[in-house]
């Protein structure tokens, strides 16, 4: 085993190598750019190397500085990760032949199975089925349109040396293949410095399944099962889980074995998984091979118990697997969601900023339930617009896959993150999905399940109950820290009503709240005043913690808790609420206040993530129409159309290609 190991990446992913290589003592080395200076990577290896500015092409992907952080360091082998240099057949090389031991893949299997060209070329010569397409290289929108009606709509265009969604588009039209030829390009460029696309036939209603294979030096590969992972959107996993509900131990065994004689056909070596796209009749398809570790490989290590990082680590080594296809058992059911960056409310588009709040649910196993984060960040940490929007990936573990959706649950209503826009809100709401629970799942759920986007539903029924019982209690708490003040003047001492009025936008509800034997109750009125229903809590919840835990009717719960005027707002199993809490009087003063109202500016176009200006598609004086193309803005990697809402004429525009700008910065003025 080599004594020093550098992780040739970031974030979360560089940590997580970490903590494998601290546990079996290897000592490890970081490397950083500008933006990540005091990542918190970092601060976890023991020793770091600044190797350039922000942008990854000017650091993170540039193999002789990763090479000469390797000789300063004497680290005897590199880690990729995932992303980056994970891929690049150059970079196995250029170790190798500085004598760097490559914590990967051989680089002829890189070749082989990296290129996504080469890779279907490879699979279709050893007899395994792939989805209809295009392999050659594709040299202009012409051609791309021509070879897509050849094929027939929809199609898929790719980039062939790409991953995470980037340089991908579906199109159902020429005209949508011509736009997305172009940005597929562009965005396969930025991201991977390749700008080779391919086009294949586009699978409707497919799933996304994939199979974790294993191999040695030694010509032994094994399977590890499969993942699911179709809940997609704009072809980015959000979800993952494992095994899949669709297959049944027969098709698993043809899909292992298809991945299995795949990875032996190119003698591979390492650590990779074999995507397929399945077809609802349990039919599949050989989509791709990812020669490197998948972001989603924690739900395959809690269902196997295996460390997938430890074994690359002796694989590399050049030891043998202790492991046999026989020894593989999955146990139980995992599921993953990725916390990202985003703001769910204004279409996904990424968020950026300083994590003033980072309280993630602690991480444990107990009474058959796991839960698990592995994250990059911390509190007091930026999210920089450099990188990929990735916060965290929350996993859950448990002995059906309903225990491990509601494990999933709770661990989501308990994730505090303030300071910059998330998407936990919309990953609570997805587990409360009845689709989701039953596992009717495709790579179009979101998109059909959420066609108008994604909006917070207002609490209902039991849940709404829960929010007002809750509100109700943290106020209560907070009139008695108030009695224990010091320094009150005499006099008779302060007496709060007991009845009050929880207002959740237009729902109130008249309540009232005791005190006995430890928990609280709330008992909720009829409009008569007669006692209805009655809710108990117990929690230690103290003013100021942005988790509200505890018990109602003896069930844990776990909600997020923000302060504001006169009550606090509450999220809970994918909805929230601001909800307010007054004594009757108030109450009743408080529903003649006007509603302040915002108009929204129409006169402009404003830039609605942070983010770098590629490319102004108008001009002064033009006249436009709704849904055409008016400028392209760059934010975590991802290049963003921003089209017109509405005919208009451009007046003035503000900006210029490279231009870096903020939030609802004005790019350009309409007539």
């Amino acid at each position: 085993m080599f004594s020093k190991v550098l992780i040739a990446n970031r974030g979360e992913i560089a940590c997580r190598i970490i903590k494998t290589a601290r546990r079996m003592g290897i000592a490890t080395v970081a490397v950083y750019s500008d933006a990540d200076r005091d990542a918190l990577h970092v601060e976890m290896a023991d020793e770091a190397v600044h190797i350039g500015p922000p942008p990854a092409a000017q650091s993170y992907l540039q193999i002789e500085k990763i090479i000469e952080a390797c000789r300063k360091t004497g680290a005897d082998a590199v880690h990729p990760g995932y992303g980056f240099l994970s891929e690049r057949e150059a970079f196995a090389r250029a170790l190798e032949e500085a004598g760097i031991i490559f914590v990967g893949p051989n680089p002829r299997a890189i070749a082989a199975m990296g290129d996504k060209i080469e890779s279907k070329k490879a699979a279709a010569a050893a007899g395994v089925s792939t989805v209809p397409g295009h392999l050659g290289i594709i040299e202009d929108s012409a051609a791309a349109i021509r070879i897509a009606e050849e094929i027939g709509y929809p199609v898929m265009i790719k980039a062939s040396a790409g991953g995470g969604g980037k340089g991908m588009r579906i199109a159902y039209s020429s005209a949508e293949v011509e736009e997305g030829f172009r940005l597929a390009r562009s965005e396969a460029k930025a991201s991977f410095g390749d700008d080779r696309v391919f086009i294949e036939k586009f699978i409707v209603e497919p799933r996304h399944i994939e199979i974790q294979v294993l191999g040695d030096k030694h010509g032994n590969v094994i399977h590890l099962g499969e993942r699911e992972c179709s809940i997609q959107r704009r072809n980015q996993k959000v979800i993952e889980e494992a095994p899949s509900p669709l297959l049944d131990a027969e098709t698993r065994a043809l899909m292992g074995a298809q991945a299995v004689a795949l990875a032996k056909a190119v003698n591979y070596d390492s650590a990779g998984t074999v995507e397929f796209v399945a077809g609802q009749d349990k039919s599949f398809y050989f989509l791709e091979m990812n020669t490197r570790l998948q972001v989603e490989h924690p739900v395959t290590e809690l269902v196997t118990g295996i460390d997938l990082v430890e074994q690359m680590f002796r694989v590399a080594a050049g030891e043998k697997l202790a492991l046999k296809q026989s020894d593989i058992r999955l146990s139980g059911w995992a599921v993953e969601s990725r916390v990202y960056a985003e703001d769910p409310l204004r279409n996904f588009l990424p968020s950026i900023g300083r994590l003033t709040q980072y309280r993630p649910p602690a991480e444990r196993r107990e009474k058959g339930i796991t839960v698990r984060n592995d994250t990059g960040v911390f509190e007091g940490g930026e999210i920089s617009l450099h990188y990929d929007p990735m916060i965290a990936k929350l996993c859950t573990h448990a002995p059906t896959r309903a225990g491990a959706i509601a494990a999933m649950s709770d661990a989501l209503d308990g994730f505090a993150i303030e300071g910059i826009r998330h998407n936990i809100p919309f990953l609570s709401a997805l587990m409360q999905h009845e689709r989701w629970k039953e596992g009717r799942l495709s790579t179009a759920f979101i998109a059909e399940e959420f066609p108008g986007g994604f909006s917070i539903s207002p609490p209902q029924g039991v849940v709404a109950d829960r929010l007002a019982a809750v509100a109700t209690a943290i106020d209560h708490i907070q009139n008695q820290r108030k009695r224990g003040i010091s320094g009150q003047m005499v006099g008779r001492p302060v007496e709060f009503e007991r009845r009050r009025v929880a207002m959740l936008g237009d729902t109130s509800f008249t309540v009232e709240v005791d005190e006995a034997r430890g928990e609280m109750q709330v008992t909720f009125l009829t409009p008569e005043g007669a006692p209805e229903r009655l809710v108990t809590l117990t929690s230690d919840w103290k003013p100021g913690q942005p988790v509200w835990s505890g018990r109602i009717h003896g069930e844990p719960v776990s909600m997020l808790v923000r302060a504001i005027p006169n009550g606090v707002v509450l999220a809970h199993r994918g909805t929230a609420a601001d909800i307010r809490i007054y004594t009757q009087r108030e109450a009743e003063l408080a529903r003649l206040m006007p509603v302040k109202s915002s108009s929204a500016l129409t006169t402009a176009l404003l830039c609605p993530m942070p983010g770098l200006v590629r490319a102004i598609e108008v001009a002064e004086g033009q006249e436009v129409k709704a849904g055409e193309a008016l400028c392209v803005v760059e934010a975590m990697k991802m290049e963003n159309v921003l089209r017109a809402e509405r005919d208009a004429t451009v007046k003035k525009i503000r900006v210029k290609p490279g231009d870096t700008l903020a939030v609802d910065a004005v790019i350009m003025d309409f007539a």
